[in-house]
């Protein structure tokens, strides 16, 4: 089984040692979603929302997100991220927009809290520029797909 390396054996919350650990090549992507009633979905899609290209500006937030996660999660390591990229995929049928999110690093810890920090960030932005034209919008299923690299290997949802 695996062990919990954020407590110490007190059960106090300490950030993991990575002092003697490896640089290798590390990879994660992760994904969400969010979905509305057609009339914003239509107007997000024909950047039709008065504030502006909803995605465009999402799409930033979730990237600097990421590139911040030590700030927002306490016991992160702070890393530079070498690949950043988010993207959106659109889904007529759902009404729903998929959030996208992929970091490669060369480093001592992975970077799956930050392609999963982008994607939140980045679908919390979408529901806070069209607010007021769908209140119901619901945020979901975000989580990591793949990650490689590192001690525990590859990982693919399935």
């Amino acid at each position: 089984m695996n062990t919990l390396t954020h407590f110490d054996e007190r059960g106090n919350a300490r950030m993991v040692d990575i002092s003697n650990k490896s640089v290798t090549k590390r990879k994660a992507v992760a994904c969400g979603k969010i979905t509305m009633n057609n009339n914003v979905f239509e107007k997000i899609k024909n950047k039709e929302i008065e504030k502006g290209d909803v995605l465009t500006v999402a799409q930033v937030a979730g990237i600097m997100a990421a590139k911040k996660t030590s700030d927002l999660i306490p016991m992160t390591h702070p890393i530079n991220t070498e690949k950043l990229a988010l993207s959106f995929e659109l889904d007529e049928t759902e009404h729903s927009v998929i959030a996208v999110c992929e970091a490669e690093i060369y480093a001592k810890t992975g970077i799956e809290i930050e392609v999963i920090t982008g994607v939140s960030i980045a679908l919390i932005t979408i529901y806070d520029m069209v607010k007021a034209l769908d209140r119901s919008m619901v945020i979901s299923d975000i989580k990591l797909v793949h990650k490689s690299g590192g001690k525990s290997g590859e990982y693919n949802r399935t």
